[in-house]
């Protein structure tokens, strides 16, 4: 009988699950910004049971990741990280409204495996000396940049840290919302600096219709940094929700035609 690849053995599937990309250690490259925004804006994104933190702060990271699949297979990608600082359960994380990223194998394996909000956007990540700038274009805006000087060295850095996000399954059935309840997900970035450097700079939000990140005004940056070095990634359910919850919010994990005056 000839080759069929669409079916697999069991131990093939297994085989495939422990060298998903999702979960492989990556080298990566990262400016990230930290920012105040209004507390109220902060509060009203975030969808129940996610609490807002003390401070109204906004999380973005650009990158440039490189995933080793194997010894002679390195795929290398930008990414990018928008989300507010969130509590869940006396955790903090941020919760991610979006997730642009530049190939459609890194937004189908975040968005099937934990529900991240991922889209496919253009990403530019430049490094010149001490100049280190980001952007992130979509559908001809380019909505998000970090652009800024390297300063001084903050050493090696070793931590975890924590994003929230809803794995949800639309429905196929006209009229009907969500085929189930969603998943509160809680993702784990172990990260691994090998250096990090303070950035002196600027970030700039642009108005998108499709990706609204200027709602969330920057009121004051807080911390503005350079890094190098490798990140894992797992995460965790922690417990299902009722989908009228999430469904105010969930319209934004796709492009909204309503976005630009197109009515459904």
């Amino acid at each position: 009988m000839a080759r069929v690849r669409y079916v697999k053995t069991l131990e093939q599937v297994k085989q495939a699950a422990e060298a998903n990309p999702e979960f492989l250690s990556s080298s990566v490259r990262s400016i990230r910004c930290v920012y105040e925004t209004d507390a109220a804006i902060a509060a009203a994104v975030l969808p129940k049971p996610l609490e807002p933190t003390e401070k109204p702060e906004v999380c973005v990271t650009f990158s440039h990741v490189a995933m080793h699949v194997s010894p002679e297979l390195t795929i290398e990608i930008g990414s990018a990280i928008f989300g507010v600082k969130a509590l869940y359960d006396g955790v903090e994380g941020v919760y991610l409204l979006t997730m642009p990223m530049t190939t459609e194998q890194a937004v189908i394996g975040g968005r099937e495996t934990y529900g991240e909000p991922k889209k496919i956007a253009a990403i530019d990540f430049q490094q010149n000396g001490d100049q280190v700038s980001a952007t992130v274009t979509r559908m001809g805006v380019t909505y998000l940049e970090a652009r800024g000087s390297l300063g001084e060295s903050l050493g090696p850095r070793n931590y975890a840290e924590y994003a929230y996000c809803y794995k949800a399954m639309p429905s196929c059935e006209k009229g009907k919302h969500l085929d189930a309840d969603p998943l509160l997900v809680r993702l784990e970035w172990k990260q691994h600096h090998e250096q990090v450097r303070r950035m002196q700079g600027e970030l700039i939000l642009r108005e998108s219709p499709f990706d609204p990140v200027a709602d969330l005004p920057v009121r004051g940056l807080v911390r503005m940094e350079y890094d190098e070095g490798q990140t894992e990634s797992n995460g965790t359910v922690l417990r299902s929700v009722p989908g009228d919850w999430l469904l105010p919010y969930l319209h934004q994990r796709y492009d909204d035609p309503t976005a630009v005056g197109i009515e459904l």
